[in-house]
């Protein structure tokens, strides 16, 4: 039996959940079987699925703490009447928080819309006093989505106000805000009730998981039929889809044949499996999430326990599980930008049960009176790269990131800024603006046929994955060799990422030049 121990900084991180005075109680969590997360959060707010009577309606709350009291002093305790987003007609299935502004929400709905919604900052102003009475919101904007209900609803990680939207038609669209009268492109495919979807961190690329039991990979600008397909888990219930941040691969929770409940990591060139692991048998549909950190996180909807693994080298290293006789129906994690560093509190999540939301802070054991910049990478950041005129066409940019120890913000090519003498904490930068809603029109769809042209193929092996960066020599003590080292391993990776988006681009104009042959073909 070896005695090697695999080194690591996060071997004993631990879960520590919130006293019951800073966790909110009498929560009415919403009764409907779609199967969603129930819960959504940014830096300052938590949207919770509602159930409520005369059609549709979610609660916005303050963000709760595992360390304190919230920043309204609300209540632990939640009074039988809250604010509530009231104006969908039919049950609210999914909230999203715009990762550009703290303060603006969107929720999808099966009356087949996505309305967005302004949280005004004197909401709860006043909670604790007894002349307090709750003021509901009231949308900013609406987007007719479909005729069938709106499952999912994301935000593009980083162009301002693009929104993607998944209905029962099978479809995937995404919207320029500034215009909702039309999708600026639509992803079709599907052969069935679209589950889960995800971006990668720059949004060139969008993975869906479907209940037709297939993975597919789409250039979201392109739209139309899917760059990549493979057979998933083997098993029809619930399957969910994380991008495992910078690296090129995505992990998944399914379901075999079986019924066993398994992970599975894909590489995202030829969507090859790399790996695949069985969990347990439970029943509940696992909600994955991922940390920067290289930590992925599993929820079982219906367990009392979150297990999270450590990814390196294309192996998940077990490294504990924070368990608890409470079962969840539901969970989300705050932005990295918002967490305790003070606490060594590297990430926290929001558990939903029958009545309630638990924080649980996941903390480094460290007594530490400084920053702790090795388990502390740079964060995103709140400041989007691209606007939706630039996104739509063509342009791509890296995501914007913050450094945690001074609030510095920077590309995510760039080297990060030196940190300050003194360390503060990070800035709250100003909202991204909303857009201005337009009147909603009939869209009108003019067909068109592109001519079919021989596209040279250009192919991501031509750089392989395990061909090395720069070789690092022993250069500690010369600063600017070591800076030279990491400028050209910045721009080997940026080389494989854009090679990576351009093989996906030109399969994208090959299967719409195949779709237009076969048109005229037919006709």
């Amino acid at each position: 039996m070896s005695r090697f121990v695999r080194a690591s900084k996060y071997r004993h991180v631990f879960g520590q959940a919130a006293k019951k005075e800073h966790s909110y109680d009498n929560v009415k969590v919403s009764s409907s079987a779609w199967d969603t997360n129930l819960v959504a959060a940014s830096a300052s707010y938590i949207s919770i699925n509602w159930s409520a009577s005369g059609g549709g309606a979610f609660a916005v709350l303050p963000l709760p703490s595992p360390f304190g009291s919230s920043t309204h002093d609300v209540p632990s305790k939640l009074p039988d009447i809250v604010p509530l987003a009231r104006t969908h007609t039919a049950a609210v299935l999914d909230t999203a928080w715009s990762p550009a502004n703290d303060t603006l929400v969107a929720s999808a709905s099966e009356d087949g819309t996505s309305l967005l919604w302004k949280v005004p900052d004197h909401l709860f102003d006043g909670w604790s006093s007894d002349a307090w009475e709750p003021q509901d919101l009231e949308p900013v904007a609406r987007v007719d989505v479909s005729p069938k209900k709106v499952g999912q609803v994301l935000w593009h990680p980083t162009a301002a106000n693009v929104l993607a939207t998944a209905s029962g038609e099978h479809l995937v669209k995404l919207w320029d805000l500034a215009d909702p009268s039309r999708p600026r492109s639509t992803l079709n495919g599907h052969g069935d009730t679209i589950q889960s979807f995800a971006f990668n961190l720059t949004g060139t690329i969008l993975a869906t998981t479907c209940r037709d039991k297939k993975l597919r990979l789409f250039d979201p600008r392109t739209g139309a039929d899917p760059v990549r397909v493979t057979e998933g888990h083997g098993g029809i219930k619930g399957t969910r889809v994380i991008w495992m941040g910078e690296h090129d691969r995505i992990a998944t929770t399914g379901f075999s044949k079986m019924s066993d409940r398994q992970l599975s990591v894909w590489e995202t060139g030829g969507l090859a499996n790399v790996k695949t692991t069985t969990i347990d048998q439970s029943a509940g549909v696992i909600m994955p999430f991922w940390s920067d950190n290289g930590i992925l996180f599993l929820a079982g909807k219906g367990d009392g326990n979150i297990r999270y693994y450590e990814y390196e080298s294309d192996s998940l290293y077990s490294l504990a599980e924070h368990s608890t006789s409470n079962p969840q129906r539901g969970m989300c994690f705050l932005p990295r930008r918002a967490l305790e560093v003070s606490e060594c509190e590297i990430a926290r999540a929001f558990k939903v049960t029958s009545n309630g939301v638990e924080p649980i802070a996941f903390i480094v054991p460290r007594r530490a009176d400084s920053f702790q910049s090795d388990i502390y990478p740079p964060a995103p950041s709140s400041e989007p790269s691209l606007t939706a005129a630039e996104f739509f066409s063509g342009k791509t940019a890296p995501l914007n990131l913050i450094s945690l120890e001074n609030g510095a913000v920077f590309a995510g090519s760039d080297t990060p800024p030196a940190p300050a003498a003194i360390s503060v904490p990070p800035p709250a930068p100003a909202p991204a603006p909303i857009p201005a809603f337009a009147p909603l029109s009939e869209p009108t769809f003019v067909p068109t046929v592109t001519k079919t042209t021989t596209i040279p193929a250009v192919r991501a092996e031509s750089v392989p994955a395990s061909t090395p960066l720069v070789d690092s020599p022993d250069n500690h003590g010369n600063p600017e060799l070591e800076e030279e080292v990491e400028r050209l391993n910045g721009e080997l990776r940026e080389a494989r990422q854009k090679i990576r988006n351009l093989e996906l681009h030109v399969e994208g104009l090959k299967a719409n030049a195949r779709k237009a042959a076969q048109t005229l073909m037919e006709g």
